[in-house]
């Protein structure tokens, strides 16, 4: 089978910038590499064409014959025919970082990484007052912490650990995929380029010791439902030098026996009579506050009319200013009439008339016409 055009492959022309190829040829080698696509022909041979095809590109010379003369300046020994060989002009170490870590400057933070203690979760319930006003508490959690006799190292007192002797103390190993040839993290050492070979009695060995912990922690105002809070190094220690984990505070705030929430908003019903509805009157509310407002119902009130009272809901999260509170009035309708309130109510509706009831009567209305059609 004919080779395609190298351009093609990388999906750029002939004009491209060296930076363009790069970029391009990266997207194709995490798409196709064959750590990611164990097992697939298919992808391995995308993955080579892609990575002979930006060895060639790359090189500033060989660039130039291919450009002048296609595959045919590689052909009888003009620059290897297939494989990878002779493409000593192209980069690859950096394209390959996304893989592999740093192809040898980057072996310590590739080690503190691997040694890095585990994350940790811890549920929290407030209140919503508590949400409204913030506030500090006190947890505690089980951990791990840096042992105290080895100092973490993971050595008895007066020992020191020794260097690994699978990968030599380098903390990376290499190993070969087909053409390529790769550094993966050591698995005996796990990244550390260490060995215990007199481990500490009270850790055996770990560096580190579960325990309890107990924590200070600051809620501020305005968390919500599902809020997440990181403590950062508040997790678990790390192993053998490397940094401690986090620990994550995820907040469930309490469902409320007067307020509803929505973001920072409140909402309640306030219950009035009809008497109050129709003449009008003046309500005395609770906020999430502690506090009392008051509310000037007019007369004519409508079942379900909503009074905003702006700043007296919920606080901003690390902001100055407030969501607002939303109360809707419901009519509740008497049970139970004696018989003097029986008498006031059917003298009531017989000196009713359609202005009292417009809705009634425009319902009435339609009813009619629809009737008569």
């Amino acid at each position: 089978m004919a080779k395609r055009d190298y351009y093609d492959v990388l999906g750029v022309n002939k004009s491209a910038t060296p930076q363009e190829l790069k970029s391009a040829y990266r997207k194709l080698a995490v798409k196709y590499h064959p750590d990611k696509n164990p097992g697939d022909k298919a992808a391995e041979d995308k993955f080579k064409e892609a990575s002979e095809a930006y060895g060639v590109l790359s090189d500033k010379s060989k660039k130039e014959n291919y450009d002048n003369f296609g595959h045919a300046a590689f052909e009888n020994g003009g620059g290897g025919r297939g494989g990878f060989g002779g493409f000593s002009g192209a980069d690859f170490s950096d394209i390959f970082e996304d893989f592999f870590g740093d192809f040898g400057g980057g072996r310590k933070s590739s080690r503190r990484n691997s040694n890095r203690g585990s994350d940790l979760r811890y549920d929290l319930s407030i209140s919503l007052e508590e949400a409204y006003t913030g506030k500090k508490q006190n947890i505690q959690f089980s951990t791990t912490e840096k042992c105290n006799t080895c100092k973490g190292n993971g050595s008895k007192p007066g020992y020191n650990p020794d260097r690994c002797t699978y990968c030599g103390g380098n903390g990376r190993v290499r190993s070969n995929q087909g053409f390529f040839t790769v550094q993966q993290t050591c698995p005996q050492c796990a990244g550390s380029g260490e060995e215990i070979t007199n481990p500490c009695n009270d850790c055996n060995g770990q560096g580190n010791k579960q325990s309890s912990k107990k924590i200070s922690v600051t809620i501020p105002k305005g968390v919500d439902d599902g809020t997440r809070i990181r403590l950062a190094g508040k997790g678990e220690a790390g192993t053998r030098g490397g940094a401690s984990g986090d620990l994550y505070l995820f907040i469930n705030v309490d469902s409320h026996q007067v307020f509803k929430r929505s973001d920072v908003n409140l909402f309640f019903e306030f219950p009035i009579s009809v008497a109050d509805a129709a003449l009008g009157t003046t309500i005395e509310i609770p906020t999430i506050d502690g506090g009392k407002a008051k509310i000037k119902i007019p007369e004519g009130t409508q079942n379900g009319k909503q009074f905003r009272l702006k700043g007296k809901g919920m606080p901003f999260m690390r902001r100055g200013d407030f969501g607002d509170l939303y109360v809707q009035v419901k009519t509740e309708i008497p049970i139970s009439l004696n018989k003097e309130q029986k008498e006031l109510l059917e003298k009531f509706r017989k000196i009713e008339n359609d202005r009292s009831n417009p809705s009634i009567k425009k319902f009435f209305q339609k009813a009619k016409n629809f009737w008569n059609n």
